[in-house]
């Protein structure tokens, strides 16, 4: 019986969230410029400049962001930002 816990565990709470990691990851990885995306602040914006740790972001004509690439939580597709 604990046999038959430990693999629900496994199933149910730790595949998953081994699952969210490696999309985040990949994510991440794939960043680049020109590529609109949602931060966890919910501020969207396109990548003007990718460096290791850090992308700056373009909310608008005159405003760039320098944000940590983990504060990125979506990529959108290309034009989302012109139609909002």
């Amino acid at each position: 019986m604990l046999i038959f816990g430990l693999a629900m565990v496994l199933v149910m709470i730790w595949r998953p969230q081994a699952k969210q990691a490696k999309e985040k990851k990949n994510l991440l990885g794939s960043l680049q410029k020109g590529d609109e995306v949602v931060t966890v602040g919910g501020i969207a914006g396109k990548i003007a400049k990718v460096g290791d740790d850090f992308i700056v972001l373009d909310v608008s004509d005159t405003v760039e962001l320098k944000i940590q690439k983990a504060a990125v939580i979506a990529a959108l597709p290309k034009g989302t930002l012109k139609a909002i």
